[in-house]
């Protein structure tokens, strides 16, 4: 895998990621299509989409967060790796994040409701 235009330290994490989950390069098939939205004539005349599918497990990832390929590449390889970590039963961060906002809301009716 070739670096991305991130830190290095982000590009070690990001294989290191790769080797604990046990996914390769070679199991990625990924495609480059334009993006929409912000970016004025440089997002029009570039294909700074990235579209990452991990064919054993067939699930697909679509990024353009950023104006750069290379970042989205990057982005997209990232959110692949929770999803997939996800799929397999592994407590993501983000799984973390989304049960503690859910907690938060249902406290929050629970004493909408006792105020009442």
């Amino acid at each position: 895998m070739t670096g991305f235009a991130v830190s290095e330290e982000k590009n070690r994490g990001l294989q290191q990621k790769m080797a604990e989950v046990g996914v390769r390069e070679e199991d990625f098939e990924e495609r480059f299509v334009r993006s929409s939205g912000n970016g004025g004539q440089h997002v029009n005349k570039t294909s700074s989409c990235v579209q990452l599918k991990h064919i054993p497990t067939g699930i697909h990832v679509t990024c353009m967060r950023e104006r750069s390929q290379s970042v989205n590449r990057f982005l997209a390889r990232r959110e692949l790796l929770e999803r997939i970590e996800a799929a397999s039963g592994i407590i993501t961060p983000e799984m973390k994040r989304i049960e503690k906002l859910r907690k938060q809301k249902n406290r929050r009716r629970r004493r909408a409701v006792a105020v009442e």
